[in-house]
């Protein structure tokens, strides 16, 4: 999906990593264990976009109202900005650790209710529940593994929980396919989620709480027995030094700008430097969501299908594609972007999107001229199964597959399918029908021959779009807000992701039924051109800089350069 960590890791840091879990294996049990959030997170964003092919096969109501399809999709992700809002009162209020089991609670109830559902309104609460859940594990999972490992591997091992929950993608698709031939398909596919929900809240009922917060909390001997688990015995005392400095500075740099949601805002809004932080944070943020990636995520058996693949379980294995590009491309970003920068990864991230969006625009405008044409013998051959619209219609003989399935009916194509076919009512005793003489039933897309062109496409899209805009924006953030503001900017950069995630995913089925696929793809083409010419403007390149000297950056006002490195170091060396 879209979202990541907040911690970056180089080559080095891989290799000690290595050396210090294999030496020290409960550390390695501490990150594998919270990092099932991540993968759940993954999961339940994931999975959705095979189940609705079959939440729609099973309830008449979500066949016939896209708006409802798209409502049972994006609430998880209206569930996940009021669970990313309440999480960090409960990380503060409770612990890290409570946050995991809470959100593992989510995540096991909203699965079972999915699964149990009698009606749509019924998934749609389980949906609610799964996205409070997801909220709450994006935040708490790689904040329980930052302040859980040693300084040396820490981002090494938050790195993990992003590729954890590309991972979780990946594997719902898995799950996905392998479910496609179960007597309750869909059912099987959300509600499999409880598992590892389950196995996750058992783990860390046996594991402790986060040493930082029960230091915050006074209760320091327990902090002390953590850290003597987790580092050599000559080093524990430098860590709780450390912890005690860290802690310290952070109360008096809260007590300087107030602890108030309130304070914090208007501090933030009323400091330059904080500003032009959020102008770069929150451009990072949106823009990767207006590229359209989780329509691809969310939606991606349905753009398969639009392409002109008209089974299920067909286009749920080319989906998998889309998703195992994500899982495996997100790698490529932990090599590169220490070795190239953030703000040149995101710039030629954002060509190749452009491209590849205008190409998939043009692969579909081209599938809906040259569908098959409509056979008007055919088509009124058999009585009460012809389309009405079709019957009513000035130049039937103008109609092809695409203007059939504009006007809600069904297509059944031709032994050839790219022969004319027949536009019959949209019935479930017509699709049996088409299917008993051995013909293709098409209600989502038509026969195309440019079918392939757009999978290898959505491919090529993924792979540009991952290493750049999928992981490189939440490592901006990580980086662009001075100390005392980390958490308000970060968590208002967060909530701007999960809100255009919420705007994109309810209404990319509504805008396809409006302006066609062709035109939903150019309108995104737009956004990202939009979000390109406001990355290159306002946001600076971080790479290689301490935290003060970005601060002293923006003080002094980024000037915009293709790579931003020259310029970040000038203006730092002229401070």
């Amino acid at each position: 999906m879209a979202e990541g960590g907040t911690v970056k890791a180089d080559k080095t840091e891989f290799t000690e990593c290595l050396r210090t879990t294999i030496k020290t294996p409960y550390i390695l049990r501490l990150a594998l264990s919270a990092g099932i959030g991540g993968l759940l997170f993954g999961y339940d964003t994931g999975v959705i976009s095979g189940a609705l092919l079959y939440i729609k096969d099973e309830f008449e109501e979500v066949e016939r109202r896209t708006f409802l399809q798209e409502v049972i999709v994006s609430m998880a992700v209206a569930g996940a900005i009021f669970g990313a809002a309440i999480g960090g009162w409960i990380n503060d209020k409770f612990g890290r650790r409570m946050s995991i089991l809470i959100a593992d609670v989510l995540f096991f109830f909203g699965a079972i209710i999915m699964a149990i559902a009698p009606a749509p309104w019924m998934i749609i609460i389980g949906r609610i529940f799964v996205g409070l859940g997801v909220g709450m594990a994006s935040m708490t999972s790689p904040l329980y593994i930052s302040e859980a490992s040693p300084a040396r591997i820490r981002g090494a091992l938050v790195s993990t929980n992003g590729f954890l929950i590309t991972g979780g993608q990946f594997l719902s698709y898995l799950i996905n396919l392998a479910f496609t031939r179960v007597h309750g398909t869909w059912r099987w596919m959300l509600g499999v989620a409880g598992l590892p929900a389950l196995v996750q809240f058992i783990l860390m009922l046996s594991l402790p709480e986060s040493p930082r917060w029960l230091y915050r909390k006074n209760k320091v001997d327990e902090a002390r027995a953590i850290l003597e688990r987790i580092y050599p015995a000559d080093e524990v005392e430098n860590e709780l030094s450390a912890l005690r400095s860290s802690i310290e500075h952070e109360k008096e740099e809260e007590a300087s700008i107030g602890e108030s949601l309130g304070a914090k805002l208007k501090g933030a809004f009323g400091n330059k430097v904080v500003r032009r932080g959020l102008y770069a944070g929150v451009t990072c943020q949106v823009a990767q969501q207006f590229v359209g990636i989780n329509t691809v995520m969310y939606y991606s058996p349905s753009i398969v299908q639009f392409a002109g693949y008209a089974s299920n379980s067909t286009a749920l294995a080319l989906s998998l594609v889309t998703s195992s590009l994500n899982w495996l491309c997100t790698l490529i970003s932990m090599a590169f972007v220490d070795r190239y920068g953030r703000r040149r990864l995101m710039i030629v991230s954002m060509y190749g999107i452009i491209s590849c969006l205008i190409v998939l625009s043009i692969i579909f405008s081209q599938a809906s001229i040259h569908s098959p044409k409509i056979d008007q013998v055919e088509s009124t051959n058999f009585a009460n199964s012809t389309c009405t619209s079709f019957i009513r219609a000035n130049n039937p003989t103008k109609w092809n597959c695409m203007k059939c399935l504009k006007v809600e009916c069904g297509f059944c194509a031709n032994k050839n399918e790219f022969s004319p076919g027949a536009c019959f009512a949209k019935t479930d005793a017509l699709q049996d029908s088409c299917h008993a003489q051995g013909r293709t039933w098409f209600k989502d897309g038509c026969p195309s021959r440019f079918g392939f062109l757009a999978i290898i496409f959505l491919g090529l899209y993924i792979i540009v779009y991952a290493p750049g805009m999928g992981t490189v924006p939440w490592i901006v953030n990580s980086e662009i807000y001075p100390l005392r503001y980390r958490g308000i900017g970060g968590g208002i950069a967060a909530v701007s992701n999960w809100t255009s995630n919420l705007i994109v995913s309810l209404t990319f089925l509504s805008l396809t039924k409006a302006i066609g696929s062709s035109g939903t793809f150019l309108l995104f083409a737009g956004f990202s051109l939009i979000g390109l010419v406001a990355i290159y403007f306002l946001v600076p390149e971080t790479k290689g800089l301490q935290f003060e000297e970005v601060e002293k950056m923006l003080e002094i006002g980024f000037k915009p350069s293709l790579c931003g490195e020259k310029n970040a170091k000038e203006d730092h060396n002229n401070a």
